[in-house]
């Protein structure tokens, strides 16, 4: 049997933050994530997924299994061409939203996953990396 350890969703509409959480819940508890775990990526991944969305209008997400030579996890990237975010350490700010929101997407996703990497270019889009590592 060969299990799939990476893929892609295109995040076209609103209906492909469903196939986005579906899919990281599937390979999140193939690698071997207990429901906690898989709970905290799936958030985090939607509400990455939600962000692509609103605020560029379409995104892709990737996913992959990953290791580190201690443990294995998974990794997702979360790819736009929007925007872009100006002022990234604010965004960071847990309360700080240009949507209305509770502000707390970017700085929740920062606490739910072990490792975030954020590139952004105004005008040019925006690339999220988010890692969580499989306690042994």
């Amino acid at each position: 049997m060969v299990v799939e350890s990476y893929g892609e969703v295109d995040i076209l509409d609103e209906s492909h933050i469903v196939t986005v959480r579906k899919t990281i819940r599937e390979a999140a508890s193939r690698i071997g994530f207990g429901v906690t775990d898989v709970t905290r990526i799936v958030t985090a991944g939607s509400e990455l997924a939600r962000n692509a969305f609103h605020y560029a209008g379409r995104g892709v997400m990737r996913w992959q299994e990953v290791e580190n030579g201690q443990s294995i996890g998974i990794e997702l990237v979360f790819e736009d061409h929007g925007p872009g975010i100006a002022n990234l350490e604010q965004a960071l700010e847990p309360g700080y939203s240009t949507s209305g929101g509770l502000g707390m997407g970017l700085p929740g996703t920062k606490r739910l996953m072990d490792e975030m990497d954020i590139r952004s270019r105004v005008g040019e889009g925006t690339t999220v990396t988010v890692r969580k590592w499989r306690r042994k």
